[in-house]
């Protein structure tokens, strides 16, 4: 008897001679729905996809208990004729190409790939109508009945009942209703924004999940209607249009303000030819354009479009369809990182419009003492109760004096008059030493000074090495740095990049660096902390990052460093001038982190605070 587990190496010459089966027909096509049929969202996918190619205007998707029991797919597509309901449901039978080229494929997938697969593993029922009647063919892990007449307006409906039935071992890898529902919506809000043309709805037994209408109007028009019913209104309105085209490729879409992030990356939508994918080429170039906006801990907001001839993207890598690969990778990249990094740049100082939303909110006290209303005299009512009360982190009580606070008056005195039609307005105050007051032509825009000057430096010092390398200032006296061998000797590794960014470091005993130029732009600073805030940053970053990666980041450290800094008191004109400078840096809008750098609120805005609207 041969041994039951030979050894590594060793060759199993007494194990009994193999014998190769042709499998039957119902087990390749349960192996079959399990690459292609995870879940129920796998089958509502799939079903889906086969009525957007069959010219669908209008889809309905309705399920029972996550998809597990009930899944019907219904569409006013073209249909098809009596006959070719069996092909449908044999495997390798389609509509949608001859064979001759299997890399010009214009569609979702091929008419029938999937129905074989998910008639072995549940009970499906395909009824359909093209021109003439209606008919039926029902099909029960993997019994195909006969073809019968049926009632039907026009379209098809795909219906399967009790998914993964003949292979109930797959049941036990589900999750919860809930969580299997929720993968269904994803699914069909993914498909919905692909396609804005077609009308989708979504039901949860008798509950309406999801539906939207056929958008109509242009491309642009089209698709912020669909994406505001899909993701949201506040998406749309904080997001930035793009339409690039190079060598053929195509990239179009919607793509939020970096002061418009997510904790996660499941607010970006990526298709290629109308197919939703989750490619880490495609990722990565959103990542990698964002990368100058955004911590590593947030993600931008997105739907991106990429559409380029079907030879020279191959769809067919996953077996879900999940993934894909382009011909030429480096060039969709470049094309993706340009195109974003083109409209970032064009949004200049624009910021998010929800920050203020979520300002507003904040500045709606909870817990303020009830109106307490006192008749004084006949028909004249007093306010008592609230006289001392004030909103939290406002002004201090009239009675006192605010070292924190500067005046409008005094700010306005020693500027002298600087417009209120300039986009961020004119300066107005000072609170806290940290955030600067401007009143605009309409409403009021605060500014986290430091924030925003970190920005500014940050452009700055960028612009400089772009052009020339940043300028250096000689340290009279050199500053010595101790900081560990192993630190110290990584520091010198990239001496000469630091040189370029004019940051002059040269060894000064074991362990030791002396610090002999800084750069100019950031003025007066801890040398010691910008080291150590460096060191932070290649650890970081990591061997892996690019030159140009690793150039940004470090530059982004030091600006940290050269900016305004929190609780330092500002003059009227060098309030304003921060502001105009703002104006005129693209980005200003976010800190190198992602945050917001002002908050603008509209007088109506103000005015609803006060209950005056």
């Amino acid at each position: 008897m041969a041994p039951a587990n030979p050894k590594i190496g060793e060759r199993p010459q007494d194990v009994a001679r193999q014998v190769i089966r042709q499998l039957d027909e119902a087990a390749i096509n349960r192996i079959a729905a399990g690459e292609v049929v995870e879940r129920p969202a796998s089958a509502v996918k799939e079903l889906v996809e086969n009525a957007i190619d069959a010219g669908a205007r209008r889809i309905t998707v309705e399920v029972a208990d996550g998809g597990k029991t009930l899944i019907r797919v219904t569409d006013d597509g073209c249909g098809m004729e009596a006959e070719d309901l069996p092909l449908a449901l044999s495997r390798h039978a389609t509509s949608k190409i001859d064979g001759t080229d299997l890399l010009n494929i214009r569609s979702f997938g091929f008419r029938g790939e999937a129905l074989p697969s998910l008639g072995a593993v549940g009970r499906l029922t395909v009824t359909s109508r093209a021109g003439g009647g209606a008919h039926r063919i029902a099909v029960d892990g993997g019994r195909v009945g006969k073809v019968e007449p049926a009632a039907l307006n026009r379209g098809t409906v795909v219906e399967l009942r009790d998914l993964f039935h003949a292979t109930p071992a797959r049941l036990k890898f589900l999750r919860s209703d809930r969580a299997e529902m929720q993968a269904v919506t994803e699914i069909v809000k993914r498909l919905a924004m692909a396609e804005p043309a077609i009308g989708f709805t979504l039901r949860d037994g008798d509950r309406e999940v999801f539906r939207t209408d056929p958008e109509t109007g242009d491309l642009f028009d089209a698709l912020a209607g669909r994406l505001s019913a899909v993701l949201g209104r506040d998406f749309v309105e904080n997001a930035m249009t793009l339409d690039a085209e190079r060598e053929g490729l195509r990239l179009t879409g919607l793509a939020a303000l970096p002061t418009y992030s997510r904790g996660s990356a499941v607010a970006q939508h990526l298709f290629v030819n109308g197919r939703p994918v989750r490619d880490k080429l495609l990722i990565g170039a959103v990542r990698g354009a964002y990368a100058d906006f955004l911590s590593r801990d947030r993600h931008p907001a997105l739907a991106l479009f990429v559409d380029c001839p079907p030879e020279r993207v191959d769809v067919n890598v996953h077996p879900a369809k999940a993934e894909v690969r382009f011909r030429e990778p480096g060039l969709v990249r470049g094309l993706i990182v340009t195109a974003l990094k083109h409209a970032l740049a064009g949004a200049g100082h624009r910021s998010s419009s929800t920050v203020a939303g979520a300002t507003l909110g904040a500045m709606r006290p909870e817990g303020a003492p009830p109106r307490i209303y006192q008749m004084d005299r006949p028909g004249q009512a007093a306010l008592h109760g609230s006289r001392d009360w004030q909103a939290p982190g406002l002004a201090e009580p009239a009675t006192g004096y605010d070292p924190h606070f500067a005046p409008a008056a005094r700010v306005e005195a020693e500027a002298g008059h600087v417009p209120e039609d300039a986009p961020l307005g004119a300066a107005r105050a000072q609170v806290h030493e940290n955030y600067i007051l401007a009143q605009t032509a309409d409403g009021l825009v605060i500014v986290d000074q430091h924030a925003a000057h970190e920005r500014l430096v940050y452009e700055k010092l960028k612009r400089q090495m772009a052009e020339r390398g940043v300028a250096a200032q000689a340290l009279l006296i050199p500053e010595i740095v101790s900081l560990g061998t192993q630190d110290a000797e990584r520091l010198m590794d990239y001496a000469a990049e630091l040189s370029r960014f004019g940051l002059t470091i040269e060894p000064f005993g074991p362990g030791t660096l002396a610090v002999r130029e800084t750069p100019a732009v950031l003025g007066e600073i801890n040398a010691e902390a910008l080291l150590r805030d460096i060191l932070d940053e290649l650890d970081d970053m990591g061997e892996s990052a690019t030159l140009l990666a690793r150039i940004e980041a470090i530059l982004s450290r030091m600006a940290c460093h050269g900016s305004v800094r929190s609780g330092r008191r500002m003059g009227a004109a060098e309030m304003n001038a921060l502001l105009r400078e703002m104006e005129a840096t693209p980005h200003s809008g976010q800190c190198n982190h992602g945050r917001p750098t002002y908050v603008e609120l509209k007088l109506s805005d103000i005015e609803r605070l006060f209950g005056r609207t």
